[in-house]
């Protein structure tokens, strides 16, 4: 349960895909220019993430490592077909991407048309892909931790777009020099953010160490400055007496 809640907050805001490894980065520019497009496109990121990286996930396991293919028989054991990794993935992305837009376009009509050719340009956008290679990067290890993961990351580059979104919104009444306006202005705010969400990674700092070992380690500094103290009372007694003498 540790391991899923430390992956969430750690996918959300220290790994976050735009302010981390800016990914996805070009529909988080040219989306932002308003709250509610910028939500409509957030929400149909994590629901493509949450989807494709448990169904790579188990493309990767079963069929592309090397000696994924042994449960076909001890024949395939030798079998390494990981070359096709981004064909495959890629293939997964474009098909639930191609779901999302035939929902959006039947449920919301007025949203399919804000978001133009960006909603089916989800299929090529970096973080997606960046997403499912992450996850074979970092050899996630069970479904449920691959599904913890698309979830997260979907969520921090939806916190992104919106986080932007509204302040793009409110800085058309603010008196930005011209030369910074649009998407000068725009960088200037996502790489302060990018410093302000990097601050998170204290929350994981500290605490690998069982409480046995950080015990040890306390008595040993204790005993320690106490061996410390006693040299120095040591030291200014034979000081006292030499005064004296």
């Amino acid at each position: 349960m540790l391991e899923h809640i430390e992956l969430f907050f750690k996918s959300i805001f220290i790994d976050n895909m735009v302010f981390a490894v800016f990914l996805g980065m070009c529909s988080y520019l040219a989306v932002s220019k308003k709250v509610a497009t910028a939500v409509g496109l957030g929400a149909a990121v994590i629901f493509v993430l949450a989807v494709t990286v448990p169904l790579n996930w188990l493309l990767d396991k079963y069929l592309l490592q090397d000696g994924a293919l042994v449960w076909l028989g001890e024949e395939y054991a030798d079998y390494n077909l990981s070359f096709l990794s981004f064909i495959l993935f890629i293939a997964t992305i474009a098909t639930m991407v191609q779901l999302v837009e035939i929902v959006v376009e039947k449920f919301s009509p007025s949203l399919y048309n804000s978001l133009g050719i960006f909603l089916p340009l989800i299929a090529v956008n970096c973080a997606i892909l960046g997403g499912s290679l992450f996850m074979q990067a970092r050899e996630i290890e069970t479904l449920g931790l691959a599904f913890n993961y698309g979830v997260s990351s979907g969520i921090g580059w939806f916190l992104a777009i919106l986080a932007i979104a509204a302040i793009r919104e409110k800085i058309r009444y603010s008196n930005v020099p011209a030369p910074l306006r649009g998407l000068g202005i725009t960088f200037i705010i996502t790489g302060l953010m990018g410093i302000g969400f990097q601050s998170f990674g204290g929350m994981l700092t500290g605490g690998d160490e069982a409480p046995a070992e950080v015990e040890d380690k306390t008595a040993q500094a204790i005993k320690e400055e106490k061996e410390s103290n006693k040299e120095m009372s040591e030291k200014d007694v034979s000081y006292n007496d030499l005064i004296q003498k």
